[in-house]
């Protein structure tokens, strides 16, 4: 009796109880798991160790990647035990921490699938497959550009651009996140992007001193998004453009403390509405990514700023 009554003390955690819901759906590593919790490793790691103990976990270690999942096969776990696990998960389906929880469980498996990086699941590895290396296969179809990264967050972004750019000014509020961004791109040996701080209404950019103005993932935390984009557009030279990737309007309530989002993404007529009034040309909203069931999905819009007057060239090359 006393081993039963240790066996539901383990399950009696919240935190547990949704580590083993998301072990359920696949097998995840520490970090994964972190993000997919909102939960501080030390925490993931804490609460994976009595589930480990209890033989409800497994730990799997491959290419260098240590894994955990559910252990199903545990001789010493009763068969009923899943059964009413399922069922329990299955009845907290629209807990609002569930819900979080599954969205950020399908945006780390977007990640997966879409990653920069290499993808960390040795069963997504395919040699050769890489989307920097697209991505950068594409900069070589573009003419030398000066570049705007408005929002540059951490700097991925920003340092991918700055491979076919000739050069990016990298824009953020935040001293901290511009730090972290200059030290990737010092990692990455990328000499080209000058570092700025600033605010998305009011960007410390020269009118007309940019080819190409970038806000991707950063417009839904303007406080007033059509101001902003006037403010890009402002910065753009005739018959440049401007490049918006943003998240499709959605219900995950949860972003607005963890991330400070303002909105909840915008729909294809909002941006098609925010770039027209700002004066664009040639406006165009299309899905950028997204799979059913996820509740992120991107949108990609563009429009180009009306080109220079006969006879007056927009700047002197």
């Amino acid at each position: 009796m006393n081993v039963s009554a240790a066996f539901f003390r383990t399950l009696s955690d919240p935190t547990r109880l949704r580590l083993l819901r998301v072990l359920a759906q696949d097998r995840f590593n520490v970090t994964e798991l972190t993000r997919i919790l909102a939960v501080a490793q030390s925490g993931v790691s804490r609460h994976l160790g009595f589930l480990k103990d209890a033989g409800l976990v497994a730990e799997e270690r491959e290419a260098g990647f240590v894994y955990y999942r559910m252990n199903r096969d545990a001789p010493a776990i009763p068969p009923p035990t899943w059964a009413l696990l399922a069922a329990e998960f299955e009845r907290a389906a629209t807990d609002s921490t569930v819900r979080a929880d599954e969205a950020r469980l399908l945006d780390v498996m977007r990640q997966r699938r879409e990653s920069f990086d290499a993808p960390g699941d040795p069963r997504l590895l395919v040699p050769g497959r890489s989307w920097a290396a697209w991505a950068r296969a594409l900069g070589h179809l573009l003419p030398p550009l000066d570049v705007a990264d408005i929002g540059c967050g951490d700097g991925y972004l920003t340092v991918e651009v700055a491979v076919w750019a000739r050069s990016v000014i990298a824009i953020d509020r935040s001293d901290d996140v511009l730090e972290r961004a200059r030290a990737l791109a010092a990692r990455r040996r990328i000499t080209n992007i000058e570092w700025k701080k600033g605010d998305l209404a009011r960007l410390p950019l020269r009118e007309h001193s940019v080819d190409v103005a970038l806000l991707s993932q950063s417009l839904h935390h303007a406080s007033e998004p059509e101001r902003a984009v006037a403010d890009a557009v402002r910065a753009v030279r005739p018959g440049g453009r401007l490049l918006i990737l943003e998240l499709r309007t959605h219900q995950q309530q949860w972003v607005r403390a963890r991330f400070g989002d303002r909105r909840l993404g915008f729909s294809a007529e909002e941006l098609t509405g925010l770039l027209e009034g700002a004066g664009l040309v040639e406006v165009r909203v299309t899905v950028g990514s997204g799979r059913s069931g996820d509740p992120f999905h991107v949108l990609i819009a563009s429009g180009r700023t009306a080109a220079a007057e006969r006879g007056r060239p927009a700047r002197a090359r």
